[in-house]
C-alpha cells in the first residue's frame, strides 16, 4: 500500500487542512484514497470519510495496542491505492508520561510510512530550515520525505521559504498561500463535524480539494507514498475476532448529526458478533427500529442539539422503556448525556440518575480503567485504556454501580459511570477492536433479551 504520513511542528499548523485538501484531490484525480487519523479524534475523520468516500478510520496505539496498529491498516486501506494518516498535535507528541507513545512519530514507524511534514510559514524565513533540522535530527527512524508550507505571504516570502528548505535537503511539495478561507469551522471541542455542517462541510472540502490540485504537487506527493517499504501484514479481520449468535438480534446505534463519534470497527464487530445493526437517528426518528434488542449510543454533540432531542418524546420514551427492559443499552460520552434525567435544563431520557451541564471545564486525557462490576460489556477486573474528551459535567458523577475506576493524575482512586440494570453509561471513549470480547459479549446479552420478551 502506498502511503504517507501529514505531520505538523504544533497543532494549528494545517495538517486537517494539507491531509483533507489532499484526500479529495487525490480522489478526484481518479485514486482510491484510503484516509486515517491518529489518536482518538472523531472529527477530523468525518472530514475524511466526506472526501475520500469511504469511512475515515483512527490509528491509536494507545487504545488498540501497537501490534494491532499494523492490522487495523491493512484492513482500512484494503482496495485502495494510496493511503493519506493525518497526525495529531505535533511530530512527537504522544500521551503525556511517556516516550511518544501514540505520536504521529510512533504511528509513522509502526507504518514504515513517509512524512509529509506541514509548517505554518506564518512569521518565519530562514530559521524554517533549523526547524526542519531539529525535527529531522530529532529521530533519524522517522523519514520526513517532503514538506508543504502552508499560510506563504507573497511571492518572495515562497522563494525564501523555498531556499530555507533547500539547505536541509528537503524537497517541497506543496506552497498554501494565506487564506483565510481555507479552513473548517470550530467549537468548543475542535472542528464543526462534517455531519453537522452538511453542505456547506461538502463546500469546505471541495474548496480543499480545489486548493490542494492547485498548490500542491500531486505526482509528487504520489512518489513520496510509493517509496514507503512493502509490509506483510495480515489484515485485522472483525470476523475472526468474534463469534456470531444465531438470530440476527437488531442493535440500534445511534447517529444523525448529534451522536457522530463513533469507529467504523465497532459497527463491523456488531454485525460479526450476528447483530443486525440498524441507524436510528434522535433528532429525527421517533420510534427504535423494530424489533430492537439493543442499543448504542455514542459519542457526539448532544449539547450542541439538546432542545430538538428533548422535543423527540416519543423516542426519550422509547429509549426509557427498552432501558428499563434490561435490554443492552451502551453509551458514551454524549450517549450519557442523553440518558440523563435533563441536559442544560432540558429533559432527556431519565434513564441515569444525574443532569448533565455545560461547563467551562475541558476533561481530556486516556484512561487505564478497570471494570468496577459485571456489566453487558465484560467481567469486573477487566482492564481497558479509554479516552475522555468533555466539557460538560454531570451531578453524580457515577451511580450506585460505577462502571469504572481508575488513578487520577494525583493517584487518586476515581470511580466513573452508570451501571443499571442493562444499561452500561460511561464518559469513556473505548475502541471495540481493543476489546472485540465486549462487542461479543453485548450482542449475546441482545439475543438473550430479545428471547425474555418474546
Amino acid at each position: 500500500m502506498n502511503r504517507l504520513v501529514v505531520a505538523a511542528p504544533a497543532s494549528g499548523s494545517g495538517k486537517t487542512t494539507v491531509a483533507t485538501g489532499l484526500v479529495a484531490a487525490l480522489r478526484r484525480a481518479g485514486d482510491r484514497v484510503a484516509p486515517f487519523k491518529v489518536g482518538p479524534d472523531y472529527i477530523d475523520p468525518g472530514y475524511h470519510g466526506l472526501a475520500a468516500g469511504r469511512p475515515g478510520r483512527n490509528l491509536d496505539p494507545v487504545m488498540v495496542g501497537e501490534h494491532r496498529v499494523p492490522a487495523l491498516f491493512a484492513h482500512g486501506s484494503r482496495g485502495c491505492d494510496i493511503a493519506v494518516v493525518e497526525g495529531v498535535m505535533g511530530l512527537f507528541d504522544g500521551r503525556v508520561g511517556t516516550e511518544g507513545v501514540g505520536s504521529t512519530a510512533h504511528v509513522a514507524k509502526l507504518l514504515s510510512a513517509p512524512v509529509l511534514f506541514v509548517v505554518d510559514a506564518r512569521g518565519q524565513s530562514r530559521s524554517l530550515a533549523a526547524l526542519l533540522h531539529g525535527f529531522r535530527g530529532y529521530d533519524p527512524t522517522v523519514r520526513l520525505g517532503g514538506v508543504v508550507l502552508n499560510q506563504v505571504g507573497s511571492a518572495r516570502h515562497e522563494e525564501v521559504l523555498r531556499a530555507a528548505c533547500a539547505e536541509v535537503g528537503l524537497e517541497v511539495l506543496g506552497v498554501l498561500p494565506r487564506d483565510a478561507g481555507l479552513s473548517l469551522p470550530s467549537r468548543h471541542l475542535g472542528l464543526v463535524t462534517a455531519a453537522e455542517h452538511g453542505h456547506e462541510a461538502v463546500a469546505a472540502v471541495d474548496a480543499l480539494a480545489e486548493a490542494v490540485t492547485e498548490h500542491v504537487d500531486l505526482a509528487a506527493v504520489r512518489a513520496l507514498a510509493a517509496r514507503a517499504p512493502s509490509q506483510a501484514v495480515p489484515a485485522w479481520d472483525p470476523h475472526a475476532e468474534v463469534e456470531p449468535v444465531p438470530g440476527r438480534p437488531v442493535v440500534a446505534v445511534a447517529g444523525g448529526a448529534a451522536f457522530t463519534f463513533g469507529y467504523a470497527e465497532h459497527v463491523e464487530l456488531l454485525r460479526a458478533a450476528g447483530a443486525e445493526v440498524a441507524v436510528v437517528d434522535p433528532l429525527r426518528d421517533e420510534e427504535l427500529p423494530e424489533g430492537t434488542a439493543g442499543l448504542v449510543l455514542p459519542g457526539g454533540f448532544p449539547e450542541q442539539h439538546a432542545a430538538e432531542l428533548s422535543a423527540n418524546e416519543p423516542l426519550r420514551a422509547a429509549v426509557a422503556r427498552l432501558a428499563a427492559s434490561g435490554a443492552p443499552v451502551h453509551a458514551e460520552c454524549g450517549g450519557l448525556l442523553y440518558l440523563a434525567r435533563s441536559l442544560d435544563g432540558v429533559p432527556m431520557c431519565g434513564v441515569v440518575d444525574a443532569d448533565g451541564a455545560m461547563t467551562s471545564k475541558l476533561v481530556l486525557g486516556y484512561r487505564d480503567a478497570v471494570a468496577a462490576g459485571e456489566s453487558v460489556l465484560g467481567v469486573a477486573g477487566a482492564r481497558i485504556t479509554g479516552h475522555e474528551f468533555h466539557r460538560t459535567a454531570l451531578t453524580a458523577p457515577h451511580g450506585h454501580r460505577p462502571a469504572w475506576h481508575w488513578r487520577g493524575h494525583d493517584q487518586r482512586p476515581v470511580a466513573e459511570g452508570f451501571v443499571v440494570g442493562g444499561v452500561h453509561a460511561s464518559y469513556l471513549h473505548t475502541h471495540p477492536a481493543a476489546a472485540p470480547e465486549a462487542v461479543g459479549r453485548f450482542v449475546r446479552a441482545c439475543a438473550t433479551s430479545r428471547q425474555a420478551t418474546r
